[in-house]
């Protein structure tokens, strides 16, 4: 069966994060950011009927001189999201930058609940909060910026503990297992244990004082890949939604400095064992940096963005590639999201485009299908030559 996919054009709309809220309607963040191109920063919601349908339903605009959504993530079981948008200049002047936001999504709008200052900027500095995640069952929230990450209580947005600040290299991803935090970042992966689930709703209650360290429990060093590239970078980590034994990550290649000709910036998936944390199976995946990353929620597929414009699916079991779409933005994708029912996925672009890919619900099974008719009429095959050499020798 041929995957049906589509492009969507976004007029003065470039987008830079997204979220499902429903098996059919998703959420946008774009615009021009701070930059005065007089393009307006926006989070819009949409519905979908299939990867030709696509209608606006609502959208909010966002105040003079704030940011882009940069980030974007669903509440696993309410109709919530929130929402990595630094405040206006005059504000982060002020140091009331009210970075991490929460929004209620129903009755078809979008309406702001609830803001929470992690990010505090001055000067020059560009920093946002690139990492939005939920943890599984969505009582804590993990937003981050380049060196510093916090964990929060959610709703409250209270912090669980003190943030944790990176000394060294910059924070790309995090993801949640029921027990753990894992942090990705250019150079090492780190693994918080999570706090203990007493039923409180703050690190204080639980405490008495005080927030408390999350406990760092390893640091995991970037794996050995294959060719003769200076160095490599972790972009992107995701634990299996149906196993917590198992976790993806993207790493991309970093090339020699040296006068030759450097070769191509090559992306890799990794799958590791969580428990011994080693790499149980590798595939290079792009000659380009993979730029965005997701597992679909019933844990059979894995789907990537990467500079050279490509977006791919690949068998989150074998890494077997299942799919790819050439040129699917006119610049690279800069987010990429499966839907619930994970028969769904949709990427965006600055270039002022979402693309709706339609998922066969054997796409792969397909692949495993091919993979045993292979394997049976090798076997058949096999018996048969070994019952003609039987006949020989009798």
């Amino acid at each position: 069966m041929r995957t049906k996919h589509t492009s969507h054009s976004l007029p003065s709309f470039p987008v830079y994060s997204s979220a499902f809220v429903s098996p059919n309607e998703f959420v946008l963040g774009g615009g021009g950011g701070q930059s005065k191109t007089g393009i307006k920063n926006k989070l819009r919601l949409y519905h979908t009927e299939g990867d030709k349908t696509l209608e606006l339903i609502h959208e909010l605009e966002l105040a003079s001189g704030e940011d882009a959504p940069m980030s974007i993530a669903t509440h696993p079981h309410t109709e919530e999201i929130v929402c990595g948008i630094n405040s206006a200049q005059d504000a982060l002047k002020d140091g009331q930058n009210q970075n991490c936001r929460a929004y209620h999504v129903k009755e078809n709008e979008i309406s702001l609940s609830k803001t929470q200052s992690t990010l505090t900027l001055a000067g020059e500095d560009d920093d946002y909060q690139r990492v939005t995640v939920f943890s599984p069952n969505g009582k804590y929230l993990a937003v981050a910026g380049t060196h510093e990450l916090s964990v929060l209580n959610y709703p409250v947005l209270d912090p669980v503990a003190p943030p944790i600040r990176l000394d060294k290299g910059e924070i790309f991803d995090a993801t949640f297992s029921s027990k753990n935090l894992v942090i990705a970042s250019t150079v090492n992966m780190f693994v918080y244990s999570l706090p203990s689930d007493t039923g409180s709703d703050s690190a204080e209650e639980r405490t008495g004082s005080v927030p408390k360290k999350l406990e760092l429990l390893q640091t995991i060093e970037r794996p050995s890949l294959p060719g003769k590239d200076a160095g490599s970078s972790f972009r992107a980590a995701r634990y299996h939604p149906q196993d917590e034994k198992v976790l993806y990550t993207i790493v991309n290649t970093v090339p020699p400095r040296t006068r030759a000709k450097s070769s191509p910036r090559r992306a890799f998936v990794c799958k590791w064992d969580a428990e011994t944390w080693k790499v149980t199976k590798l595939r290079q995946v792009s000659d380009r940096q993979v730029t965005c990353f997701d597992v679909s929620p019933d844990g059979k597929l894995l789907a990537f963005g990467s500079s050279d414009l490509t977006v791919g699916v690949l068998d989150a079991h074998t890494l077997a590639p299942l799919l790819s779409i050439l040129k699917a933005h006119e610049f690279p994708p800069t987010t990429l999201h499966f839907n619930p029912k994970s028969d769904t996925l949709i990427s965006g672009s600055a270039d002022n485009t979402v693309r709706i890919v339609t998922i066969p619900p054997n796409l792969g099974a397909t692949s495993w299908g091919a993979w045993l008719l292979f394997i049976v009429a090798l076997l058949v095959v096999l018996f048969a030559v070994l019952a003609q050499q039987m006949q020989h020798v009798l």
